[in-house]
C-alpha cells in the first residue's frame, strides 16, 4: 500500500516565456541554488507551499454565490452570517478554516462556538487527547480540515490540537535567469517628474522596475501523504473520501491552468502524462462517496453560525495586551 502520492508535472508559460515569481516583504523573490545533474544552478520558488494550499483549497469554492462548487455540496462546512443573517465567511475561506477567530466567536443557537468545539473534539483537563475522536468531529464538521490542515489554536481549546496539511505543494523553476525591464507612469495632465512632488497623492510621471524570469524548466510537485490519511482512524469509505477530494482539487487545478498572478499564467506541457482520474471521474466518485457517508457528513448541511461583532477589550487592557499574539494553522 502507498504511502505518499507523488506527483511533479512540467509547466511553461500560457505567452511567451517570462513569468513573475512570488515576492516575499524585505526578500524578492526566493532564490537558492540547486543540484542537477552533479553541478549546481540557479533555482528560484515561483509559488510557495501556503500559496499553493489556497490555489487548492479555491478550487472547491464558488466565489461569485459565495457556495461550494457543486461537487462538494454533500460535504459539510462552518458558514458564518451576522445577526441579520447575511454571509460573511466560512471555514473553507478563512485561513485559519475551523480555528477562525469568526468561527470560535460565534454562537451555535445559544452556546458559543469555542464550547461547542471544545464539547466535538472531547477535550478534557488532564485528559490525554483522542485523535481520532477528534478527526471524527472535523470530519463531521469540514473534512476539508483533514486534508488541508487546522491548529486549534485558542487557550480555551485545551491542548490546542493540531492537524497538519495531508498535502503538499510547490512550484519551482530550474536554472532561472532575471529578465529586467521597466516602465513609466505617465501623468499627462501634471508635467512633471516624481521628485518633484505630489508622487505620494499619485501626481507626476514615475519611472519604475520589475524583473521577472526565464527558465529551463518550470515544475510543479504534489505530494499527498496517504499514510496520514489513514492515521485518523476513519472508515475504509470516509478515508477514500478525503483521498478522492484531494485528488480532485489537484486535477482540477491544474486542468485549468495555473493563472498564479497578472504576470504568472502557467499551463502544463502538452503531452505530459498525468497519473490521475479525470475530474469528471473523480466527482462522481466524491458524489457517491458523500452520499454513503451522509450520516458521518451532518447529511452535506453546512453548519450556521452567527457571528456579532467578536470580543470587545476595554483601551487599557487592549494596550496592555498589545504584544499578544494567536498562533494559527
Amino acid at each position: 500500500m502507498p504511502k505518499r502520492m507523488i506527483l511533479n508535472l512540467d509547466l511553461q508559460p500560457v505567452a511567451g516565456s517570462r513569468f513573475q515569481p512570488t515576492g516575499f516583504p524585505d526578500l524578492g523573490a526566493g532564490t537558492f541554488d540547486k543540484p542537477v545533474g552533479g553541478s549546481w544552478v540557479k533555482a528560484l520558488l515561483v509559488e510557495s507551499e501556503q500559496s499553493m494550499a489556497n490555489h487548492l483549497e479555491a478550487t472547491g469554492w464558488d466565489r461569485g454565490t459565495q457556495q461550494p462548487v457543486v461537487e462538494f455540496k454533500g460535504l459539510p462546512y462552518v458558514r458564518v452570517v451576522n445577526a441579520t443573517g447575511e454571509y460573511l465567511t466560512s471555514s473553507r475561506t478563512e485561513a485559519h478554516r475551523l480555528s477562525s477567530a469568526f468561527i470560535r466567536e460565534s454562537k451555535l443557537g445559544p452556546v458559543p462556538m469555542i464550547d461547542a468545539l471544545a464539547t466535538r473534539l472531547d477535550l478534557k483537563v488532564d485528559v490525554p487527547h483522542s485523535a481520532r475522536t477528534i478527526a471524527a468531529a472535523v470530519f463531521a464538521l469540514d473534512p476539508l480540515c483533514l486534508v488541508h490542515g487546522v491548529f486549534f489554536a485558542d487557550p480555551k481549546l485545551v491542548g490546542q490540537p493540531k492537524i497538519t496539511r495531508a498535502i503538499t505543494s510547490f512550484v519551482e523553476a530550474i536554472d532561472v535567469r532575471p529578465a529586467e525591464y521597466g516602465g513609466v507612469k505617465r501623468d499627462d495632465v501634471r508635467h512633471k517628474n516624481a521628485e518633484d512632488g505630489g508622487s505620494g497623492e499619485g501626481y507626476g510621471s514615475i519611472p519604475f522596475h520589475r524583473t521577472q524570469y526565464t527558465a529551463q524548466r518550470i515544475v510543479l510537485s504534489m505530494v499527498l501523504d496517504l499514510d496520514q490519511l489513514r492515521s485518523y482512524g476513519l472508515s475504509a469509505d470516509a478515508t477514500r473520501l478525503l483521498e478522492v477530494v484531494a485528488m480532485w482539487e489537484m486535477r482540477t487545478l491544474f486542468d485549468g491552468g495555473l493563472r498564479l498572478r497578472t504576470a504568472c499564467d502557467l499551463a502544463v506541457t502538452e503531452g505530459a502524462v498525468v497519473a490521475l482520474p479525470t475530474s469528471a471521474e473523480l466527482a462522481s466518485e466524491l458524489v457517491n462517496l458523500a452520499d454513503k457517508l451522509s450520516q458521518d457528513l451532518n447529511g452535506g448541511k453546512p453548519l450556521e453560525v452567527v457571528w456579532s461583532g467578536g470580543s470587545k477589550k476595554p483601551a487599557k487592557a487592549a494596550a496592555t495586551d498589545a504584544g499578544d499574539s494567536d498562533t494559527g494553522s
